[in-house]
């Protein structure tokens, strides 16, 4: 497992609860992978980077318990499984005593980004160790879109939105759908489903679904076509939270 320490910063924490987003959560997770790959030698320093690059097709994340301003945490990432052109990824967050506050699983698709189409994933996996799975509930990375959905006011894609491959940052997707919870709602669950990248200037198109403490957001253009699907499962605060 390659891991690196961190300490929890203001800027990491909800306005109105205290505690990280979700995104704030997969925020250090993306940035642990990349740390591993720049310290192999696979990252944006490698002469290829811009040319093979790894995209994100889908994440499952499990939130044990809720981690707070100030809390010392080891992020860790580590691969499982090489399928074709498919990357299955692990992470995990553990606070200063080691005990698991957050897990997630992921799904990535290794991409030619000239032709625009994947590409296979070498026998030697770049020189990855693959490790055993972490024992959680793998669900599927496809996520059902709602019959109903509440159309939403539409946006634009800020430059703030955009990462070095000049489309949305995953993350960035993430953030944009945690607008429409309840200042009051508690994530312990949350998957995405990626479908196509959207890019500087394109308008989004957000739907609503909210049933039974699970909200949907999809994230769609003016096709309707959907850029990202991102569920929420949780519940409302009460004064135990």
């Amino acid at each position: 497992m390659y891991t690196f320490d961190s300490r929890i910063r203001y800027t990491e924490i909800n306005h109105n609860k205290g505690i990280m987003d979700p995104s704030s959560i997969l925020n250090y997770f993306q940035d642990c992978s990349t740390f591993q790959s720049e310290d192999m030698n696979l990252g944006f320093s490698k002469p290829d980077s811009c040319r093979r690059a790894w995209l994100l097709v889908s994440w499952n994340l499990q939130i044990i318990r809720q981690v707070s301003l100030g809390e010392c945490v080891t992020v860790g990432t580590w691969p499982y499984g090489f399928k074709g052109f498919y990357g299955y990824r692990n992470f995990i967050m553990k606070d200063s005593n080691g005990q698991v506050t957050s897990v997630a699983d992921s799904i990535w698709v290794f991409m030619d980004m000239e032709t625009g189409y994947p590409a296979k994933i070498p026998g030697d996996g770049f020189g990855y160790k693959l490790e055993p799975p972490y024992p959680m509930d793998h669900k599927s990375r496809k996520i059902a879109i709602p019959d109903k959905l509440e159309d939403l006011p539409p946006f634009p894609v800020a430059k703030r939105n955009i990462d070095s491959y000049r489309h949305v940052n995953n993350v960035q997707y993430v953030k944009m759908a945690e607008e429409y919870l309840p200042d009051d709602y508690m994530v312990t669950n949350l998957r995405v489903e990626y479908k196509t990248q959207a890019v500087f200037g394109d308008i989004i198109y957000p739907g609503l679904s909210q049933s039974d403490g699970k909200y949907i957001v999809v994230l769609s253009g003016a096709d309707k076509a959907p850029y990202a699907i991102v569920e929420f499962t949780g519940h409302r605060r009460d004064k135990h939270d």
